[in-house]
């Protein structure tokens, strides 16, 4: 199983079909609370639409478009972390991710994410970086902004969620910038 590492604690772990039930079970367990942000939960009903999804994930990434990991904290898988787009044309990667609600307010989001900015800018070539977030995701957007990300903007009527159709601020991270920081 393929790990990046990122700390003492974290590792990103490469998807793999051995982790379609660990994943279905933090889904599950934390559906009210996932799919408050993230339109695919209310789709994802068993671990076999999980290992459909891993599938997706690594065609993807054989196919250069996308990297899907687990996050595992202390040897356990508490979320995901990804590169949702990767778009070489334009040196350009968007990031998302999702994780336990128990796990929150441990700085574990932060490091992954900083990790992989880090990577996209000195390993993959890449000039920037984004987040898209629902404009009344106050905790991602908090984290977009300890991230030195910079708001550049908000599209209306971007994505439907349960509660209706919300807008994305759109997040952004260059190169250049990334670089001025201590």
């Amino acid at each position: 199983m393929f790990r990046l590492f990122v700390d003492d604690e974290l590792n990103l772990v490469f998807l793999e079909d051995s982790l379609a039930s660990t994943l279905f079970g933090l889904i599950e367990s934390d559906r009210e609370y996932l799919g408050k942000w993230l339109f695919w939960v209310r789709n994802t009903n068993s671990v076999a639409d999980v290992q459909a999804f891993i599938e997706r994930s690594i065609e993807g990434f054989s196919k250069g478009r996308e990297l899907v990991c687990a996050i595992e904290y202390r040897s356990n898988i508490v979320g995901i972390i990804s590169y949702n787009r990767i778009n070489p044309e334009l040196k350009k990667v968007e990031i998302g991710y999702w994780l336990s609600e128990n796990m929150q307010g441990q700085g574990i989001m932060s490091r992954c994410c900083q990790c992989l900015i880090d990577h996209a800018f000195s390993q993959m070539g890449m000039e920037k970086v984004e987040i898209h977030v629902a404009t009344g995701n106050g905790s991602s957007r908090k984290l977009c902004e300890r991230l030195g990300m910079t708001l550049e903007g908000v599209v209306s009527n971007a994505e439907k969620l349960h509660q209706g159709i919300v807008d994305h601020a759109i997040y952004g991270l260059q190169k250049s910038a990334n670089r001025e920081k201590p």
